[in-house]
């Protein structure tokens, strides 16, 4: 198991081969369907995003609310696919790494390896493992879309397998 601490270096993206099981420590973004409505309403009138996207890595999940002790409670990853249609752009403008569970369309296996970045893909129905993953949460933009909000999470040992590499290989 490689363990990688973010943001990723060109190097780690290139040792990774599909198939590859990482545990990902560093800060990741939270970002599903209404999250990325937002963003794009924001990029189609150039306005500037709450937040940098250029090396960033957005899980797509939906934190649920902490326990008193807890920096976040259950985080499983959502399906992938009904990002499809927003990945491509987001690769383009720099966007690292994306984390969530299942296939991706080819439009975005071919937009990782134009842009040299890594798809992970997270177990779906583990969202307690991953919510003790996250040791810090933070809202940075919607909030009004509650658990479909922008969250900035600090993560430690997050188990993922590397879905889609730079090269286009696909564990699919």
């Amino acid at each position: 198991m490689k363990k990688l601490t973010l943001p990723l270096n060109k190097s780690d993206v290139k040792e990774l081969r599909a198939g590859d099981s990482v545990l990902i420590s560093g800060t990741i973004l939270t970002a599903r369907d209404c999250a990325h409505k937002k963003i794009f309403e924001l990029l189609n009138s150039n306005k500037q995003l709450p937040f940098e996207i250029k090396d960033a890595v957005i899980y797509y999940a939906g934190p649920c609310p902490a326990k008193p002790s807890a920096a976040s409670g259950s985080c499983g990853p959502t399906t992938s696919a009904r990002m499809d249609s927003f990945a491509p752009r987001l690769l383009d403008l720099g966007l690292g790494a994306i984390i969530g569970k299942g296939e991706m369309s080819e439009d975005v296996r071919e937009a990782v390896k134009r842009n040299r970045a890594i798809y992970f893909a997270a177990i779906g129905g583990a969202g307690a493992l991953y919510g003790k993953a996250i040791k810090k949460s933070d809202c940075i933009a919607f909030p009004e879309l509650l658990s479909e909000a922008v969250y900035r999470l600090e993560v430690e040992n997050f188990p993922a397998i590397v879905a889609y590499d730079c090269s286009g290989e696909s564990i699919y």
